[in-house]
């Protein structure tokens, strides 16, 4: 069940120009799960109106973490919050990633590591991680990242001393044809759209979407998304979906 917290920052950190990593205080009896998400009041004021919705990156007791972008102005605001200043966070909210039962891929697109880090974290040493950024310097917890995966890939989109050059989903054409793991993605639509043209839809490939939300309990249907059957709200009906069944 989702719950109302008044909460604090406990730390806001700069990663890059425009990447950011927020860790809250939280209560100790929320259970979180991988690929959830929390709404994040930016402030008590009318403008933004609304709260901004973030994947849970980390959690552990008494402290939970968002990795998000500069984008707007709620996330501008939420850049200059400080240690010890106050924030509303409503949560969890969503479905969230089915767990693996042995080895599983993980392929993460840009910020779309907030989503997938979780469950990486969840179950060490299973995960063969594709992970795709823009340029070297958005990187992120490669050391760590490199220690709680199996096999780590990297892809960018300019060359660099140590990363494939090119799109992830490019990369894992390449690398996966040895590893029928099931599937777990986050990543920009386009990202999602290439994978579908790539997985076969008997194999298992869950995929949080990145839709824009508001309120977070399906009432305003802000964020369909359109599936085999019908449309369905991202914020109660996912963000969690198996690839198969949307129409990308």
């Amino acid at each position: 069940m989702n719950k109302l917290f008044k909460s604090k920052v406990i730390s806001n950190e700069a990663l890059t120009e425009e990447i950011y990593l927020i860790s809250l205080e939280i209560s100790d009896d929320v259970e979180t799960k991988p690929g959830q998400f929390c709404i994040l009041r930016v402030n008590q004021r009318l403008d933004p109106l609304l709260g901004r919705p973030f994947s849970i990156f980390e959690h552990e007791k008494g402290e939970i973490k968002f990795l998000y972008r500069l984008k707007g102005k709620g996330t501008n605001i939420l850049t200059k919050l400080k240690k010890g200043d106050s924030i509303t966070l409503t949560g969890p909210f969503g479905r969230w990633y089915p767990f693996p039962e042995g080895d599983f891929i993980v392929i993460a697109g840009g910020i779309g590591l907030a989503s997938v880090y979780y469950l990486i974290k969840k179950f060490p040493q299973r995960a063969y991680l594709f992970y795709g950024v823009r340029n070297e310097k958005e990187i992120l917890f490669y050391e760590e990242l490199k220690r709680l995966s199996k096999q780590l890939y990297i892809s960018t989109e300019k060359e660099t001393s140590y990363a494939y050059k090119g799109v992830i989903t490019e990369l894992f054409r390449e690398k996966s044809i040895q590893l029928p793991f099931p599937i777990y993605a986050c990543g920009p639509m386009m990202m999602l759209k290439e994978l579908k043209k790539i997985v076969n839809e008997n194999r298992p490939c869950y995929v949080a979407t990145e839709e824009r939300m508001a309120c977070g309990v399906g009432a305003c249907l802000g964020c369909v998304i359109k599936t085999r059957e019908d449309f369905k709200r991202v914020c109660t009906e996912g963000p969690v979906f198996e690839l198969k069944e949307l129409v990308l």
